[in-house]
């Protein structure tokens, strides 16, 4: 039973970790229709900007608490910075292009981010672990786990709820979803398209970055931790349905959970249950379980 305990425990946290980390993902996709191939660097950029401003700060003696909201801050600027130079300088000049030719530019793009990291940061690894030990431990069994999986999995759930009632109860939130349904026609109607979409990539760099914050204090921080974000993110948004924020936090749960199974059950699957989950539910719902209905053009 304490196994039990412990998959359900473990489940549920690595699905807020994945949900946090593609939340991102997701709303790019679902307003601008572009799979950002980037999405890791900017999680890792995120992650590294945390590292970088918290250090010194616990380095010095000042509060833990205070560290907390340092990696929120870092990445907040970070990836607001990085998201708005990019769409910019890049992406504005291929807007109504063929998917395809987005698909390449946004590759590209985390190409030349990786390199950036690298020529910022250099190739040594980064470590900040005390945010990650200071909240203490709980025990589910025999299994203990750090309190500050609580911190990412309470971030998530706000992070998905604020988005949720942004887009459903604000004038702004319904102006986006008239782009999302149908772009032309809401730039007829006069909406600026250009500014929502930037607006857009924008916040979407941010929840990257954010989510690439929060994780650098659980992990060494280091050059290519970005690429092992694409695999499972893509995953979640591909299982949930391109676009879809409850796509997303149902394809989160499911692979979180599956995984969580694996490790215990099953350990030597780990590396590709993922894989097993997201063919299972293409082969019944090709575009995934919650993908946006398109409205049929004549």
């Amino acid at each position: 039973m304490s196994l039990f305990y412990a998959v359900l425990v473990d489940g549920a946290m690595y699905a807020a970790w994945l949900f946090l980390a593609a939340l991102g993902l997701t709303l790019i996709y679902g307003v601008q229709k572009i799979l950002n191939m980037a999405h890791g660097s900017l999680y890792a950029i995120g992650a590294y900007a945390g590292v970088w401003v918290v250090g010194p700060w616990v380095a010095q003696g000042h509060s833990m608490y205070g560290s907390y909201a340092l990696l929120v801050l870092a990445a907040l600027v970070a990836g607001a910075l990085v998201g708005w130079l990019a769409e910019w300088l890049l992406l504005r000049r291929f807007y109504g292009q063929d998917p395809i030719v987005l698909l390449l530019v946004t590759y590209a793009l985390f190409m030349i981010l990786e390199d950036g990291i690298k020529l910022v940061w250099g190739v040594d690894p980064y470590t900040v672990s005390e945010p990650y030990g200071f909240l203490g431990d709980f025990e589910v069994g025999d299994l203990s786990y750090p309190n500050y999986n609580f911190v990412i999995v309470g971030f998530a759930i706000l992070a998905g709820a604020v988005l949720t009632a942004f887009l459903k109860y604000t004038r702004t939130g319904r102006l986006l979803r008239a782009v999302i349904h149908d772009r032309e026609v809401s730039q007829t109607l006069g909406i600026n398209v250009s500014r929502y979409f930037a607006a857009t990539f924008m916040v979407g760099s941010v929840l990257a970055a954010v989510g690439g914050a929060l994780t650098a204090p659980t992990i060494s921080v280091a050059p290519g931790m970005g690429v092992e974000l694409i695999v499972p993110t893509f995953a979640v948004v591909v299982i949930g349905g391109l676009g879809s924020l409850p796509g997303a936090a149902l394809g989160a749960c499911l692979v979180g959970l599956v995984r969580a199974m694996s490790v215990h059950y099953w350990p030597q699957g780990e590396l590709f249950v993922i894989y097993i989950v997201m063919a299972l539910v293409l082969a019944f719902r090709p575009k995934g379980l919650f993908a946006p209905v398109e409205a049929r053009k004549i």
